[in-house]
């Protein structure tokens, strides 16, 4: 059979997807970019925001009409979404002949066979809760440029955030054995992979659920010898389980960024008390203070919710006093959806969505004004650089990321100056930040990929 497959949402459903289509070939199926001659369309869903399930929404109609105008025999929906609305999306859109939820990825492949395994079987029940984690000899086909690799280190979450339904989602949290991660670390360095995301919804508390203290720090200092890599970089951290031994390991390893994505969601503390998120604006202060103390030149990345509800205008100018105290290097602001499922929908939706919108226009219009001004300070500094690949805006300017800044989420630095023929994705080079435009930086190479200077 030949199969299309669609992500959506975060890194964490793009590994699924990944490893879907490395199952799909590993039994002997044609994968194609092409929706219109795939004989079998796989939509990988996302269900976290109503923006979200929107996306997801759209998508799978749009696959569906490839039923009737295309190739495509087979319509499979999988991911969040499926396992939040499993029932009614079969109801909803006939078109669809597969669901499959977040615990049942393995099951891809019956599938994908010309006589459905879904359509020969009863219905089976749904799984509660999903335990399924994949390890290192998953096939995986990655999507990702070469060059970087995400590498899920544990499944699923244990908090109960009043906004979150990733836990009914994806169950419990559940660390991978880290000889399982180390090994497939050496795998990705072998194929070429100079930079892994290491990924969870809480990459702190890795190992914490299976009674190892201190299990992420010396994962990092394990990794670290991996030959090949030169990149290390920690996504979705938590403000309660940053222990001193990661951040030790953080400053003493060579290959581990200096970078913290650090999702903190609020800083006033009557709505971190009604998000049921740990800690108060004190806690956090002292946590990012001790963050910079114990890393120095650590870039740091967050994210807010602002329109929860009962969020008053006191609390949204907490938020700005907090921001502008902390002078994050990346930021992003959602507004609150309403969702149900979560202990917070039995709360008042009382923040109109216009008002929502302002408060979010309001925070990313300071952050805006912050990041131009730690620019303008880093001019002329010189910088290491992986290279990711030419930018759509002009043949002679490629696009790369400093130490900084992490694929996709983060700005970019546009490289000038050079031949792009000279350069390939995955190249390291020495660069001078010479400018500055929206959140990116303008550079010049200052050596060639070689080292050579120039």
């Amino acid at each position: 059979m030949k199969v299309g497959l669609i992500s959506l949402g975060c890194p964490k459903n793009l590994v699924d997807s990944e490893v879907m289509l490395g199952l799909a070939q590993q039994a002997g199926h044609e994968l194609t970019q092409d929706a219109a001659s795939a004989d079998v369309l796989v939509v990988n869903t996302c269900a976290f925001i109503d923006s979200a399930k929107q996306e997801s929404i759209d998508t799978i109609l749009e696959m569906a009409q490839h039923k009737a105008n295309g190739s495509c025999k087979t319509l499979i929906v999988t991911g969040c979404m499926a396992e939040r609305y499993r029932d009614e999306l079969k109801k909803e859109i006939p078109e669809i002949d597969a669901v499959l939820g977040t615990g049942e990825v393995p099951q891809i492949v019956g599938a994908i066979q010309p006589l459905n395994f879904f359509r020969q079987q009863p219905p089976a029940p749904r799984p509660q809760p999903p335990t399924y984690i994949y390890d290192a000899d998953t096939p995986r086909l990655f999507a990702t440029p070469r060059h970087y690799a995400y590498v899920k280190i544990a499944e699923g979450c244990d908090y109960k955030c009043a906004f979150c339904i990733i836990p009914t989602l994806r169950g419990s949290y559940r660390s991978r054995a880290p000889e399982s991660i180390v090994r497939e670390a050496r795998a990705l360095a072998a194929r070429g992979v100079k930079e892994l995301l290491l990924i969870s919804q809480d990459t702190t508390f890795y190992g914490i659920d299976r009674g190892e203290r201190g299990a992420l720090a010396r994962l990092l200092r394990e990794l670290n010898g991996v030959d090949g890599l030169e990149w290390i970089r920690l996504l979705y951290l938590y403000p309660t389980t940053i222990d001193e031994e990661m951040l030790a390991a953080m400053a003493e390893c060579d290959k581990v960024c200096n970078y913290i994505d650090l999702p903190l969601q609020h800083a006033s503390d009557a709505v971190l008390k009604r998000m049921k998120r740990p800690g108060t604006r004190r806690h956090y202060d002292r946590l990012l203070n001790r963050i910079r103390e114990r890393v120095p030149g650590v870039a740091l990345r967050t994210t807010f919710i602002v329109g929860f509800p009962g969020e008053t205008e006191a609390d949204v100018a907490a938020l700005e006093s907090f921001v502008t105290d902390h002078g994050f290097d990346h930021v992003g602001v959602f507004t609150y959806s309403h969702e149900e499922g979560t202990s917070a929908f039995a709360l008042a939706d009382d923040v109109p969505v216009r008002e929502k919108q302002a408060r979010r226009r309001r925070v990313m219009g300071l952050q805006k004004r912050l990041v131009a001004a730690r620019q303008r300070a880093r001019l002329g500094q010189r910088a290491r650089l992986v290279i990711d690949g030419p930018s759509s805006e002009h043949e002679l300017v490629l696009r790369g990321r400093l130490e900084s800044q992490a694929p996709d989420i983060d700005a970019s630095v546009v490289l000038t100056d050079c031949d792009p023929s000279a350069y390939r994705a995955g190249d390291f080079v020495q660069v001078e930040l010479v400018g500055a435009r929206d959140y990116d930086f303008v550079a010049r190479p200052v050596s060639a990929p070689n080292g050579t200077v120039l």
